[in-house]
């Protein structure tokens, strides 16, 4: 008997008018809802986000079936990529019945759905089915059992499971009502390629087939009206995270991570300046807001909500949709709250994790501009100081300028202002120009350079803060001024290459810049001396006994720049045994100096740096290294307040580097 299936078996071709029409009833319903919220987009100022049309086509598709940013994540991230799958295994396999039903037979006389491909047909559906049905139970098990902390359930939840739940038992129920009239009494060997079904099958063995077939009658209507109410249901619910979420993949920003939209500090039109409210916003942000899915993840990732601040980034993404689509004029950094708002890293793990491909940072640096450029607010007084003294002195300190080029003295350094012919412009930073630990660090760096034959040369009194931290508080106009000067004077000199010990200037010379019109190759140390390795033009010695360490991603560098395996290698050439922490990589924990907090004192919960010690602590490993000159503060201040003296050392890489050079 050959493999096969009636379409439509008990209910007759006469449902195929009423199913199309309460079909598009409910795909029109769809549509409306969503129709509904473009406007409230259409708050949000313009934001283009439809060039690289073709990368952008392939991102969604790839990032769609893959499910790739979903299934990364430990806690629950597998379980909810193989639900997607099945859940989209069974949709694929109902559109094929209807092309079978409605197309192939009527039009072509080709039965798609039979023999050895049937068989198989039935097989993977079952299975899909099953594998849906126990991620379901799984994710229900997990949220509203388990309960993980900071993961908030309300009414959506309830409804959604319960009618997901439905969709499949019933369809399991409706397969087997129909497997026990046909396929249990005419091809038993048939029925074993529809395991699920057979089970389900057996449930209605001991009645009479009118009775069965009456019941499958109600279960197919059933099923179908079910299906229906999920497509109304999704545009009204956090189901439009459906669509929301994939498309949000297509509307991601392509521009290098942690780019930041440049003000036209100039525009005398201009009268605000961040965001006050969600109209200064872009409409992306609105969106955002409902591709948020609400999962925690970059709560979970957050350095300041873990370490007791009152920041959760999925919170702040909630709260701006809350304001677009309930309040539109309200006070939109008095609804996050001053505290929120200055709490932020700016470290990217929340981005790094995200599965919706939201973009947390920005917006908080959006409404930081409002605070600063606006109001004229700071995280506190110290930072009002530190501001001062950028604008005043070109570094936050308030010393002199003529103190900046200090560090270098008997080295083998070039002022620019002398005219001398130079391999490199060696930008030193704040940090190593006037902090006496961070000195020690230039100074290691310019003797790996010396041993390389590298001609450096550096702008010494002349240069001034990138101004970066500035920048990440919301003072665009203080960044851009001591920016302009900085470009200026990089210009005049004719400079071919710049490198940085320190990622955050780093960043902003070779990616910030590139808007004030510096287009020129920018280099962290990390990565030009590991260059310098690899073509033999410097040489290190391992010790005997290798020393072990541990190693801190600064975000600047890995989440920010991808770079994680040259200090690593480094490091290991140098004869390190690396214990990597338990959140390293992408994953890694900030310092809690990013976003301008190097200026400001740190004072709800935890200390940030305290809490990565805490996780050093954990390796064994005596040493941790950085390359970073805000990093290594942290952690040496952390060592001192949470009581790691003796346990642990705080040495950059340059400083392990040039102690290892061979012939020196």
């Amino acid at each position: 008997m050959e493999a096969t299936r009636e379409i439509y078996w008990n209910v007759g071709h006469g449902v195929v008018i009423p199913m199309y029409l309460l079909a598009l009833a409910a795909f029109a319903v769809l549509v409306r809802g969503f129709l509904q919220r473009l406007p409230v987009y259409r708050l949000g100022k313009p934001l283009d986000r439809f060039d690289r049309y073709d990368e952008r086509v392939k991102r969604l598709i790839g990032g769609l079936f893959s499910q790739e940013k979903v299934s990364r994540v430990r806690d629950g991230g597998v379980p909810h990529a193989l639900f997607f799958w099945g859940f989209l295994t069974l949709f694929a396999g109902t559109v094929m019945v209807m092309l079978q039903a409605d197309f192939l037979t009527p039009l072509l006389h080709v039965n798609l759905l039979s023999g050895e491909f049937y068989k198989a047909y039935s097989l993977v559906l079952d299975a899909a089915g099953l594998v849906a049905t126990l991620m379901l139970a799984g994710l229900f098990i997990r949220r509203f059992a388990m309960k993980p902390e900071g993961l908030e359930i309300v009414d959506d939840d309830i409804r959604i499971h319960t009618i997901l739940f439905a969709i499949l038992i019933t369809g399991f129920l409706l397969e087997g009502a129909r497997m026990a009239v046909t396929e249990l009494q005419q091809n038993p060997d048939l029925a074993r390629f529809s395991p699920v079904g057979l089970l389900a099958a057996r449930l209605f063995t001991s009645y009479d087939n009118p009775s069965i077939m009456a019941a499958h009658k109600v279960l197919w209507w059933l099923h179908f009206a079910l299906v229906l109410g999920f497509f109304c249901m999704i545009p009204y619910s956090k189901l439009r995270h459906i669509f929301t979420t994939s498309i949000n993949a297509f509307f991601a920003p392509l521009e290098p991570k942690g780019a930041i939209a440049t003000i036209n500090m100039e525009d005398e039109s201009a009268e605000q300046f961040g965001a006050a409210k969600v109209t200064d916003l872009a409409w992306k942000d609105i969106f955002d807001a409902d591709a948020c899915t609400s999962c925690k993840r970059c709560q979970d990732r957050c350095p300041a909500y873990a370490t007791g601040k009152p920041l959760s980034p999925m919170k702040v993404v909630q709260q701006i949709g809350e304001v677009a689509f309930g309040k539109p004029g309200a006070d939109l950094c008095a609804t996050v709250t001053d505290e929120v708002l200055w709490a932020c890293t700016t470290c990217r793990a929340c981005q790094e994790i995200c599965p919706a491909d939201i973009e947390h940072v920005n917006k908080i640096l959006e409404m930081r501009r409002n605070l600063t450029l606006m109001e004229g607010a700071f995280p506190g007084d110290e930072v009002r100081t530190a501001t001062g003294n950028t604008e005043v002195n070109g570094n936050p300190f308030g010393l002199a300028y003529a103190g900046r080029g200090e560090w270098a003295e008997g080295l083998p350094v070039s002022l620019m202002e002398s005219g001398a012919e130079v391999d490199i412009l060696y930008f030193v930073g704040c940090y190593a120009s006037f902090d006496k630990r961070n000195r020690e660090v230039a100074r290691n760096f310019v003797r790996i350079c010396n041993a390389a034959g590298v001609r450096v040369g550096i702008l010494g009194k002349e240069e001034k803060c990138c101004g970066e931290p500035v920048r990440k508080l919301g003072n665009e106009y203080l960044y851009q001024m001591v920016a302009q000067e900085n470009i200026e004077l990089i210009k005049a000199y004719g400079i071919k290459k710049i490198v940085t010990t320190c990622p955050h200037c780093f960043n902003t010379l070779g990616r910030d810049y590139r808007d004030l019109g510096l287009d020129l190759p920018v280099e962290h140390y990390t990565t030009f001396v590991h260059n310098l390795l690899n073509k033999g033009v410097i040489k290190l010695r391992a010790e005997a006994e290798p020393f072990a360490f541990t190693y801190h991603d600064s975000c600047y560098i890995g989440r920010y720049m991808d770079i994680l395996d040259q200090p690593r290698s480094l490091l290991q050439a140098a004869g390190g045994r690396l214990t990597e922490m338990a959140k390293s990589g992408y994953e890694s924990f900030c310092c809690g100096a990013g976003g301008g907090l190097i200026l400001a004192e740190e004072k709800t919960g935890t200390k940030i740096s305290e809490a990565r010690l805490t996780m050093v602590k954990e390796t064994g490993a005596p040493l941790l290294v950085s390359n970073c000159p805000f990093c290594l503060t942290m952690f040496e201040d952390g060592i001192k307040t949470g009581g790691h003296e003796g346990e642990i050392m705080v040495r950059d890489l340059a400083e392990i580097v040039a102690e290892r050079l061979e012939g020196v």
